[in-house]
């Protein structure tokens, strides 16, 4: 069997391919090696000599350089090859001169694609080694070979340089970038950053995700104490200068996230794979997938186990968002066990919904997992005031003993995050004063009579001064305002330990804070509903408590119950005032369609609400006669009828709470008055006073 060989060029170029022009498509893979590889590229544009010798004008050579710096793995990006192509496809070239084949493409789909349309359109491909036709079989499957052997060639270059670097980091002796707070010193160890500024930032955010146990609220601490945090520059002509700006939520994350912090060197965290039209796309990979994780392979910022914690807390506020809901930051909700709620029917965890009720919202718990994920019927629906109440007593009743020990550690935890505060804003004057004394000097020293520079130096100087200056106007604001307790503070922290259930009722508390007490305290609850309210409440050191709740009434229990009153209401209006008649219903054990207890002016609004007629009215229709009336009658005054009333002379019958009254109708033989003597020295005879009640109490 022959080797298939390139033929000979005689023959192969002909008067139309002269015709045409000639390419020479130029490329170096890297700007490195177009800067330092100058021999490659002379030999490349060397080829113009070959096309001239085939008999192609010099004019008529056009070179197509613009990929320079460019990778020929892939043709997304090289705007110099797809313009090859498509001048190749218009028939507009002749012949395609590239030093090697690895120069035009180093992927067989690229390459392959340009070969056939070569063979389309006649056109002719040359390289060092030859002229070939990709009409002629021979050519085509030389030129083949050729493209193959240059993905291969990638493929080792790549395999050599993975292993080498997989090599290395095994060893932990990969150089990678550093995250702001580590250094490495001149043996190239890894220590924490030598500026103390830099260090007492880092130290601070920890401490204040520990403290807030989120990254928002660790973040908007940061922006309520006006504080900085740095950033190392990966880029640009200040690469590697140190910067401080504000703390962004993206940049908390990245700093919780990485290893590095914990003394861990890593590497194969993240996977970079080529997606539909030749994006780039990066995946962060399951820790379980890195290629290399070592722990406490330097020194770091937290314990493994302190990442570990603080993994587990992203994680949980993430789920936070899922279809689980467990355990996410506190809100300012009025629901207590945010998160903390199982159903006891399918043991997927509840969420939390709110309904206005009495002009407030009042929170329920529900379990709709499969209720959204079948479109059925939910679980369950609980309202959840009685639940927190419960769980709140539980807490104040079995807790309290330690509340005295958490409160102390609070104070303790405002004063040291409030020094850490106070230490950087003063870290960050030093700085400013540094760096304006650096420009002091710097203009100190250059030469009077150079007033350009010295002009530049002047006005860097007083840029100094303003941050320093600035600088100052931010500590001094910062400290005026600063929130550190100061003994008198921490005696009421004290003093309000020692009655926990009046730190937990004091209307300055916030709901968050209460919310996060609970979370220190409760592992979770489980609710289930029956005829009761069944919950059981399982605390972080393994003790268990159950307890049951009446099973709240519904709308529709609510409105027969609320029917029954308003007939009762109806019977007893006959007899009996308002607040009579809410006496009445408390004793026999009804409640308002609100849950609570009856009052007069409850009873006003049902007898308002439908239409009953009031106790005035009914004893008008009796024949009772007003105050008025019945003075007319007697031929006296209504002060004297007042004064029989409360004698006893008069009945009378009270028709309101405020003690106003109607009267029966006098007898026929009613008291007249007696001027000049007291009506109780009056001796009426039974006569008398049986004429005049005549008609009987109503």
């Amino acid at each position: 069997m022959t080797t298939p060989t390139a033929t000979a060029p005689v023959g192969k170029v002909t008067s139309e391919h002269l015709r045409r022009d000639a390419y020479l498509y130029v490329r170096q893979s890297t700007l490195k090696q177009v800067l330092n590889n100058t021999e490659s590229t002379t030999r490349q544009y060397a080829l113009r000599t070959r096309a001239i010798a085939l008999g192609w004008d010099y004019s008529q050579v056009i070179v197509i350089d613009t990929d320079q710096g460019q990778s020929g793995a892939s043709a997304e990006g090289r705007d110099g090859f797809q313009y090859l192509v498509a001048e190749v496809g218009l028939g507009h070239a002749g012949v395609v001169l590239g030093l090697e084949v690895s120069r035009l493409a180093r992927n067989n789909t690229d390459w392959h694609r340009l070969v056939d349309i070569c063979a389309l359109t006649g056109t002719l491909i040359l390289d060092e080694d030859g002229l070939y036709d990709p009409g002629n079989f021979n050519d085509r499957l030389l030129l083949g070979l050729k493209g193959t052997m240059s993905e291969v060639e990638l493929h080792l270059l790549k395999a050599r340089l993975r292993g080498g670097t997989l090599s290395k980091a095994r060893r932990g002796e990969l150089i990678l970038p550093l995250p702001v707070g580590l250094v490495r010193d001149g043996t190239g160890k890894v220590v924490l950053d030598p500026d103390a500024s830099v260090r007492q930032a880092v130290r601070h955010f920890f401490d204040t995700f520990t403290a807030t146990g989120s990254a928002t609220a660790t973040v908007k601490a940061f922006a309520t104490a006006g504080l900085k945090f740095p950033r190392r520059l990966r880029s640009g002509p200040r690469k590697g200068e140190l910067v401080w700006g504000l703390l962004q939520h993206s940049r908390a994350l990245q700093i919780l996230h990485n290893p590095r912090y914990a003394g861990a060197y890593f590497y194969g965290r993240r996977q970079q794979t080529r997606g539909p039209g030749g994006r780039t796309q990066h995946r962060i990979r399951p820790r379980d997938e890195w290629t290399i994780l070592i722990t406490e392979a330097h020194v770091g910022y937290l314990t493994w186990a302190d990442f570990e914690a603080n993994q587990l807390r992203l994680a949980e506020l993430a789920a936070a968002h899922g279809l689980d809901r467990r355990a996410g930051p506190p809100r300012e909700g009025s629901a207590l066990l945010q998160g903390l709620v199982i159903c006891g029917r399918c043991g997927h965890r509840m969420t939390v919904r709110y309904r206005m009720i009495k002009g407030g919202p009042s929170p329920y718990y529900a379990c709709q997992y499969e209720g959204i994920k079948t479109a059925t019927r939910i679980c369950q629906s609980l309202p959840g005031r009685d639940i927190d109440t419960a769980v709140a007593r539980l807490l104040l009743d079995k807790l309290t003993p330690l509340a005295l020990e958490v409160a102390l550690q609070v104070a303790d935890e405002l004063a040291a995050r409030a020094d850490d505060a106070d230490r950087l804003r003063a870290a960050c004057v030093e700085r400013a004063r540094y760096q304006a004394d650096l420009a002091r000097r710097r203009y100190m020293a250059v030469d009077p009579g150079n007033r350009l520079v010295a002009d530049t130096l002047e006005a860097e100087w007083n840029a100094a001064l303003r941050e320093l200056a600035d600088a100052r106007d931010e500590y001094e604001r910062a400290s005026r305002t600063a929130t550190a307790p100061d003994p008198a503070q921490r005696a009421r922290i004290t003093a309000l330990a020692s009655d926990f259930p009046r730190l937990w009722h004091d209307p300055a508390t916030p709901m968050r804070e209460r919310k996060r007490m609970v979370r220190l305290l409760v592992a979770d609850v489980t609710l289930d509903r029956t005829d009761t309210v069944n919950a059981g409440v399982r605390l972080h050191g393994g003790q268990h408590h159950r307890f049951t709740l009446p099973l709240p009434l519904s709308a529709g229990e609510l409105r027969k119950n609320q029917a029954e009153v308003v007939a009762l209401v109806d019977e007893l209006l006959d007899r009996h005032t308002h607040a009579e008649i809410a006496d009445i219903l408390n004793e026999r054990g009804f409640l308002s369609i609100e849950g609570t207890a009856f009052h007069r002016l409850m009873v006003r609004n049902i007898r308002d609400a439908y239409g009953l007629r009031s106790r005035f009215d009914r004893l008008r229709a009796k024949g009772l006669l007003t105050l008025d009336e019945i003075s007319e009658q007697l031929g006296t005054t209504p002060a004297t009828v007042k004064h029989w009333r409360l004698a006893g002379v008069l009945d009378a019958v009270r028709y309101d709470d405020k003690g106003q009254c109607l009267y029966p109708p006098p007898g026929p033989n009613p008291p007249r008055p007696h001027r000049g003597r007291r009506l109780s020295r009056r001796r009426l005879d039974s006569r008398e006073l049986l004429s005049t009640s005549a008609g009987g109490a109503v």
